[in-house]
């Protein structure tokens, strides 16, 4: 399910026409946690970027309380993304950052400075900005495991059925992780340990020689991950891997793990139920997209449910 476009365009445009200047008062200190959602914090420093933020949109009410509100909702889905190993890369928000920045006719130091002047900086934007992307993956991930285009062994073989037996054939591909690994506490050595990654990738010339390769390079990790059909892979990998050629590398990316690529160890194209499910599947979830209202209810379902099982503190 893809989250609205508009979402991140909205936030800034508004204000920079009306010629936005005023500031929103930020707390002398950033050590009060005012909401504590399942043991992780929420500051008054957080709120009142927040709601220096729901200002620069030109939002009404009790501002304060509404960044209360978004704030526990955004730390509920980062909980979530958490769970199910969704991971938005450095490069992404960057970049996702940048186009903003260019569709709105701006230089990134002038949305720096308005970010800045109205009391909700870059790094907080850019934190938004990639909620809003991990977000939608997740809202697609729910729909899948409730099996709303999921289609059953019976309704492939009609399908194939009807297609006078031929069944869909797909790619599927063996692949490799390799991990330059960077401890939370570390991430300062990200760009470092990303140029060491991008020197091994322009090394790999297939996965059998990988480990002696990274040999003498602390703290990389090597997994066989196995074999994996095309409509299977991960959606932040997918569309690298499928541009990626047999015994070569993805481009790098930034994960809470560290730094990180994939080898293309083997492809084979492959024809069984399991792939005409999969394939017949993905046709049915491109052919029924949601409308934003339905979208709209969806979101606020998965909120509900996670609120519902959530400890939610404020003080």
């Amino acid at each position: 399910m893809m989250v609205r476009k508009h979402i991140l365009a909205a936030a800034i445009v508004t204000a920079l026409g009306s010629g936005l200047t005023a500031g929103f008062s930020l707390p002398a200190q950033a050590s009060d946690v005012k909401v504590i959602v399942n043991g992780s914090p929420i500051t008054d420093y957080d709120i009142a970027r927040r709601a220096a933020f729901l200002k620069l949109q030109r939002k009404k009410g009790n501002l304060t309380q509404m960044a209360r509100e978004e704030l526990t909702d955004d730390m509920l889905k980062r909980q979530e993304m958490r769970r199910l190993n969704i991971v938005v890369s450095d490069t992404e928000v960057t970049q996702a950052f940048e186009r903003f920045a260019t569709n709105n006719k701006m230089t990134l130091a002038q949305l720096n400075g308005v970010l800045d002047k109205s009391g909700v900086t870059a790094d907080h934007f850019k934190e938004y900005i990639r909620l809003q992307m991990g977000w939608g993956r997740a809202l697609g991930t729910r729909g899948r495991s409730q099996g709303g285009s999921r289609v059953s062994e019976q309704d492939a073989v009609q399908r194939m059925l009807k297609d006078g037996g031929k069944k869909p054939v797909s790619t599927e591909y063996t692949l490799q992780q390799v991990i330059f690994v960077v401890p939370a506490a570390d991430r300062g050595n990200l760009a470092k340990r990303r140029n060491e990654a991008n020197a091994l990738r322009a090394k790999f010339s297939g996965c059998d020689s990988t480990r002696d390769i990274a040999k003498g390079t602390l703290d990389v990790t090597v997994r066989d991950l196995g074999r994996f059909v095309e409509q299977e892979l991960p959606p932040e990998w997918s569309k690298q891997v499928t541009a990626t050629s047999v015994g070569h590398a993805t481009v790098t990316q930034d994960t809470d793990k560290g730094v990180e690529f994939l080898g293309i160890c083997a492809t084979r194209q492959i024809s069984d139920d399991r792939v005409a499910r999969l394939v017949f599947s993905q046709e049915a979830a491109a052919a029924n997209q949601k409308p934003d209202a339905t979208a709209e209810a969806v979101n606020k379902k998965y909120l509900d449910d996670l609120r519902k099982k959530a400890s939610i503190v404020n003080r």
